[in-house]
């Protein structure tokens, strides 16, 4: 086995050694830095663990914010608009937009998104697209781990805007400390949100392209949707807020939401209870992708087709053969 520090970062050419150099470059905001920390993220490198350990002392600082919301409510539109007001307010801001994946390469569709290009010359502002790579739920198995590294660098705020995939969107809200929902007018959005099971995973709802007709109805229909779900006494309620994202109109108001409830998280406790069960879902990733690891290296494979037969032929019950298979 090499030395640690000889091992390499894939196809990146990094190693274990410069690793803690390349997080103090980042952490200074050094944007290449960033993005080189991010690609050994999504290559799935030998240096995680390594890179894992040099981000751990700096954990726990970035506000972490989900977007979510049906196709064509504006997610991009009012990420750039959120960037900005966020910026005007001296925070600095990471973006992961996480994009539907290239069926030719596996990488990101779309790229860095054109509607963000506002903010690209910001030193203050980094953004990347990520491939959801067939994920359900809109995200990346791997954004945890880019959220660490964007958390790590000394980013106040991490937006995540998922790809629009519709009711399997719901998995944002494990990610993040707040969620904000994106309707508009003239999508069903009212019915769509009550079958998504949206309305229990929002913190935030945003009206979306609210110069349109019918945006004050479904403003409406929100509040009383939300209006009929038990909260405990204590518990946020959470505000349904206007806003044309493409002139800017109403984003302010959001942003003071997203304070209020970061404050609210704090003095609660949940924000405590948001991470550790983020942290806990992201240990069971990791332990279970060793598994499979584990499982498909030569020899375990055999050893799994071998159970599977011998649960078809009715030799051995599934549970007996999965035990036997996690302690070989």
């Amino acid at each position: 086995m090499p030395e640690a520090s000889n091992i390499q970062g894939g196809r990146r050419g990094i190693t274990a050694a410069a690793v803690p150099a390349l997080v103090e470059r980042a952490r200074e905001g050094d944007p290449r830095s960033v993005g080189r920390l991010v690609s050994l993220v999504e290559d799935e490198s030998a240096l995680l663990p390594e890179l894992m350990r040099a981000l751990a002392p700096y954990a726990g600082h970035a506000h972490v914010i989900g977007l979510t919301g049906s196709p064509g409510v504006g997610k991009s539109t009012s990420t750039n608009a959120l960037i900005g007001e966020l910026r005007r307010r001296g925070r600095r801001v990471a973006v992961l937009a996480v994009d539907p994946s290239s069926p030719f390469s596996g990488g990101a569709l779309l790229g860095d998104r054109i509607r963000m290009g506002d903010h690209v010359l910001d030193p203050g502002v980094f953004i990347r697209s990520m491939a959801a790579r067939g994920h359900l739920g809109g995200l990346a198995w791997t954004t945890p781990q880019a959220l660490r590294v964007l958390d790590g660098a000394g980013f106040d705020v991490v937006l995540v805007e998922t790809v629009g995939v519709g009711q399997s969107e719901v998995e944002v809200a494990g990610q993040a400390d707040t969620t904000i929902v994106l309707l508009a007018p003239g999508m069903g959005d009212g019915i769509q949100a009550a079958k998504a099971g949206i309305l229990e995973i929002g913190d935030l709802y945003v009206v979306n392209k609210s110069d349109r007709d019918g945006a004050d109805k479904v403003r409406r229909d929100l509040r009383s949707m939300l209006g009929l779900a038990e909260r405990r006494e204590g518990a946020w309620s959470p505000p349904v807020l206007k806003t044309t994202a493409s002139t800017g109109d109403g984003v302010a108001d959001v942003v003071d939401a997203i304070d209020e409830h970061a404050a609210w998280l704090a003095a609660s406790g949940e924000l405590e209870r948001r991470r550790v069960r983020r942290a806990r879902d992201e240990i069971e990733t990791l332990a279970l992708t060793a598994l499979r690891k584990r499982w498909g290296s030569v020899g375990s494979g055999d050893r799994l087709d071998e159970l599977a037969a011998a649960v078809v032929a009715g030799e051995v019950d599934p549970h007996t053969a999965a035990a036997e298979l996690t302690v070989s």
